[in-house]
């Protein structure tokens, strides 16, 4: 039975699922956020400590700007609404990724809410936001040079946005689409990919459940035979 410390998740197709079910793809962000908490919960209730998620890629700025402000606007309606239950679950928040690009006022909400659950320990939700991954590897290097230490693995592990964290053991993709979109490429190398058909909004505990049932049977080498 594989234990399971860290879960990543793609969380895609919700503006698919805005149009079809609201005609409106901000809505679809919006119902969105009911499967983040979801998720959130059956992560506590199976002792996962790390859950990533992929909320804003470095390539989705290239979106109309009236849903990058929406998606911006959600996010700091969250954090506002959802700090205190955040931290009665002793959930501690984590943002990665280029977060000096972000707007003012949600940069300075996020240092905030890292700062109010830094403490807390049954679950850190780490959040990648203006994430990209060749991005982080590039600055990854950029900080070994300027360390003027040795270019090895090691380093990089060491030096990288999750470098607290261990692999991920599965990743997520909902939305029947069958990429990684620049998400982690460096920590997957030997995750678990689990590709689901539904849409973000429609995932549901007995999906996330049915994975976690699937990884726990599966032989995992690492290379080896």
């Amino acid at each position: 039975m594989n234990p399971v410390k860290h879960v990543a998740i793609i969380m895609d197709g919700n503006g698919r699922w805005g149009i079809r079910h609201k005609n409106s793809r901000n809505e679809g962000h919006r119902a969105g956020l009911s499967t983040v908490e979801v998720v959130i919960n059956q992560c506590i209730n199976h002792k996962i400590k790390f859950l990533t998620l992929y909320t804003f890629s470095s390539e989705n700025w290239k979106r109309p700007k009236s849903e990058i402000f929406f998606l911006f606007k959600l996010l700091e309606n969250f954090l506002k609404k959802k700090i205190n239950k955040i931290i009665e679950k002793d959930i501690k928040l984590k943002f990665i990724g280029e977060l000096n690009k972000l707007p003012t006022k949600l940069q300075k909400l996020i240092i905030l809410s890292e700062k109010k659950t830094i403490k807390n320990k049954s679950l850190l939700v780490n959040i990648a936001l203006n994430y990209g991954s060749k991005i982080e590897l590039i600055n990854t290097i950029k900080k070994i040079k300027q360390k003027k230490i040795k270019l090895n693995e090691k380093n990089i592990n060491n030096n990288l946005y999750t470098k607290d964290l261990p692999d991920p053991d599965i990743l997520i993709r909902t939305g029947d689409t069958q990429r990684l979109s620049n998400f982690l490429l460096w920590q997957l190398s030997y995750t678990e990919i689990f590709f689901e058909k539904k849409l973000w909004p429609d995932f549901n505990d007995k999906d996330f459940k049915k994975i976690l049932n699937k990884f726990k049977n599966i032989k995992r080498n690492f290379g080896s035979i």
